[in-house]
């Protein structure tokens, strides 16, 4: 009995084997994970980085220098070389290249272009290049030897011409300003007010009014103001326009070529090879600012993606009123009066399907049911001035909501009533016993302990819906929106209008863009934001979650 005591369990029948295979498999999907929110947020944070800008001395046939920001390098065997028609030298196997950004698309026709190592002798960094990014044709990179301005012309020392071109960017940003506030505030005010009186004509024509009716002659008053406060901003924004078309810059390209550009058309100019490590981080995180709080340009290549966040962020919001109701009602249901019948069975069984059903499916049934069937009945019912032009019978913010909270219901339903399910039958019965109805039960007692797993269900909705494409590009996201679903033109939220999201920026971007190379970091940055945000917003009702979960002493869900 003593030596049966004394001898120590099998190391292969004691378990120990499978614990250490479990860790192990946790640990390496952790750093799988880790591993990929480390590269995606590597290269799309380092894109900001303002890079140094390279002069490249090319010899044989393309005798002459080159200059552009190094945006990789490969090394490539001779016979890829040879098949793409390249001459390369002999005896050799392999070849390194550079890719440079070269820039300068309106004169050479291209952003971006390869050198083989075997091409050019020396590789320089001048420090008096300049990076000009434009509202459109990208960069610029070249020399800055002269500035117009006000009908005079100066040229001179390098100092001298970058302390008076920063005046000019200055004055450039705030008449730019003001002609944006002039045409999207101002005369886009205008335009509702204007879109308004039309739709009120309508109304009494299609009601038959007679045209000697006095409210004709209101209408009509009320355009005729409009249109003078409309010549009056007119005039505004042609002297705005007069002002910001005076000042221009004379460049020079490393190929000798002068270039004259318009200050109006530049968003930025910086010397990137005589930057300080302050300044360059000043750079930095006012491009950093720029990709979080402005309108893209470019093709969605260039700018921000602040109309992407915002309308992600409007769509979960919304998403998250919609579909918590009706999965909660839903759930109390099934668990709390439904019969346990063959019926309620598969009802949950069908339940548990949908939320296996591609997302894809969900985006045609919306487009069929909500878009065309329901938003056409509201127009013809509501909306019948606005004819022949649809309002809520076509894609947009509410539709696209609805489409992704009803495919994200069936998580919510589970959810709810596995944590009903959880709370001991003894409470209901106790609070039943004490005088309380069941409605009273249910409101009091029970739902605020199942709260954790209603949270619990809205995690997985958010987390699921932040991420979806397929269904959205089907019932109300574009590559572009004219404006964003919020405004101060009432009734300030516009459910009916179209938006951006992030998941359908990172698809247009990546896959549709006609400048790959340029658009390459904006995926990584876009999609890194996008995790963010989906963490953040699982976050933030995780700490509800647990606050609730605390103050109701509930059973873990």
């Amino acid at each position: 009995m003593s030596l049966m005591a004394n001898r120590r369990p099998d190391w292969k029948t004691s378990g120990t084997p499978w614990v250490w295979l479990t860790a192990g498999t946790v640990a390496f999907s952790l750093i799988l994970v880790l591993g990929v929110l480390g590269m995606v947020g590597y290269q799309g944070v380092i894109h900001f980085w303002p890079s140094s800008v390279v002069q490249i001395s090319l010899k044989g046939n393309q005798a002459g220098t080159a200059l552009g920001e190094v945006a990789g390098s490969e090394t490539v065997s001779v016979a890829r070389l040879r098949d793409q028609g390249l001459q390369t030298p002999e005896g050799v196997k392999q070849v390194e290249r550079l890719l440079l950004k070269t820039g300068n698309r309106k004169i050479y026709g291209f952003d971006f272009k390869w050198f083989n190592a075997t091409d050019y002798d020396d590789l320089s960094v001048p420090p008096d290049v300049a990076v000009i990014e434009r509202e459109e044709w990208g960069n610029f990179y070249g020399f800055l030897v002269g500035l117009k301005f006000d009908g005079q012309v100066l040229k001179g020392r390098r100092d001298q011409l970058e302390l008076k071109l920063s005046e000019m960017m200055d004055r450039r940003y705030e008449i730019k300003e003001k002609i944006l506030r002039v045409e999207k505030s101002e005369m886009g005010a205008l335009n509702y007010q204007m879109d308004k009186i039309r739709l009120e004509r309508r109304k009494l024509e299609l009601d038959q009014v007679p045209g000697s009716d006095p409210r004709f002659a209101s209408l009509d008053s009320r355009v005729s103001e409009l249109e003078e406060q409309y010549i009056v901003l007119g005039e505004s924004l042609k002297e705005l326009n007069q002002e910001i078309d005076r000042d221009s810059i004379e460049m020079i390209t490393t190929q000798g070529e002068s270039v004259t550009l318009d200050v109006k058309d530049l968003v930025r100019v910086y010397f990137p090879n005589n930057m300080n490590v302050f300044q360059k981080f000043t750079h930095y995180f006012a491009k950093l600012w720029e990709f979080v709080s402005e309108d893209p340009r470019e093709a969605n290549t260039e700018g921000g993606i602040f109309p992407a966040i915002f309308g992600t962020v409007a769509m979960v919001l919304l998403m998250a009123v919609l579909v918590t109701p009706f999965g909660v009602v839903a759930a109390i249901y099934l668990n709390e009066y439904a019969a346990q019948s063959a019926l309620t069975k598969v009802i949950r069984i069908a339940v548990n399907n949908l939320a296996g059903v591609p997302s894809v499916v969900y985006g045609v049934f919306g487009l069929g049911f909500f878009v065309y069937f329901l938003g056409g009945t509201i127009d013809s019912l509501f909306f019948e001035a606005n004819a022949p032009a649809p309002v809520f019978g076509t894609p947009g913010l509410m539709w696209s909501s609805l489409t992704l909270a009803l495919l994200t219901v069936p998580v919510v339903i589970v959810s709810t009533e596995e944590g009903l399910t959880r709370i001991p039958r003894s409470i209901r019965e106790g609070s039943l016993a004490l005088g309380a109805t069941k409605a009273e039960t249910l409101w009091r007692t029970v739902l605020p302990m199942a709260t954790p797993a209603m949270m619990t269900g809205l995690i997985l909705a958010v987390a699921r819906a932040a991420g979806e494409v397929a269904p959205l590009m089907m019932v109300g996201v574009v590559k572009l929106a004219p404006a964003l679903p919020v405004d101060g033109n009432f009734p300030f939220i516009h459910l009916d209008r179209k938006f951006m999201h992030m998941g359908f920026h990172i698809y247009d971007v990546g896959f549709q863009s006609p400048n790959v190379e340029a658009a390459r970091p904006l995926v990584y940055a876009t999609s890194f934001l996008l995790i963010i945000l989906i963490i953040s917003l699982n976050m933030t009702a995780i700490k509800i979650r647990n606050s609730l979960r605390e103050k109701y002493n509930a059973t873990e869900t």
